[in-house]
């Protein structure tokens, strides 16, 4: 992206990333996180449900239909909804760390206009991590996986302890989420909010 901040470029000693030995196959569908993310939560009537699959490497690729709940001038997809697209990608990276990572920054170029009822079609992938930074950036296009760009956007996530939830995030969402018999949803439920 031109114009990147300098927080979105990592430092001359950051290192490539590596993929966990237990993140998911690759072409395995991820799931939801948490159901009630409005990105990709069943939970969420007119959220994205955005389906992410994982990718060689750290890497994912993703898509969402852009549904009339979700436009912003008359018949486009609202921008703020294309960067959650964007944001929801991006954090389903960290699941290929195996790590539990907020969104610290993230800027987003709007290429071209989404119509409604378009399958936006993303790609993201992990460049760098230095420490606790971990930088990615992703793609989405319309018209199919190769078609044109339409946004992309580069991302600053930040390692954090679950503590962050639990302290910040309301007692009986964290509760419930705690509570959860499944190891791995219980894990992942912790993923990506900031």
């Amino acid at each position: 992206m031109s114009g990147t901040s300098a927080a979105l470029n990592p430092p001359a000693d950051a290192v490539e990333p590596v993929r966990h030995p237990e993140a998911p196959a690759p072409g395995e569908l991820l799931g939801a996180h948490y159901e009630h993310c409005f990105g990709c939560g069943g939970a969420q009537p007119h959220g994205l449900h955005l389906q992410a699959r994982a990718g060689e490497g750290v890497s994912v690729t993703a898509e969402f239909t852009v549904q009339a709940a979700h436009q912003g001038a008359p018949g486009l997809a609202h921008g703020g909804v294309l960067t959650t697209a964007l944001d929801e990608t991006l954090g389903s990276l960290n699941w290929l760390l195996r790590v539990i990572a907020v969104t610290g920054r993230l800027e987003t170029d709007f290429v071209r206009p989404v119509p409604v009822d378009t399958v936006l079609h993303l790609d993201a992938e992990v460049t760098a991590v230095h420490g606790r930074k971990i930088y990615s950036r992703a793609t989405g296009r319309i018209g199919g996986p190769d078609g044109p760009v339409a946004v992309r956007a580069e991302a600053l996530f930040i390692e954090v302890k679950v503590d962050h939830f639990i302290e910040n995030g309301r007692p009986a969402e964290i509760r419930a989420a705690m509570a959860d018999p499944d190891q791995v949803r219980r894990a992942r439920a912790f993923e990506v909010n900031p």
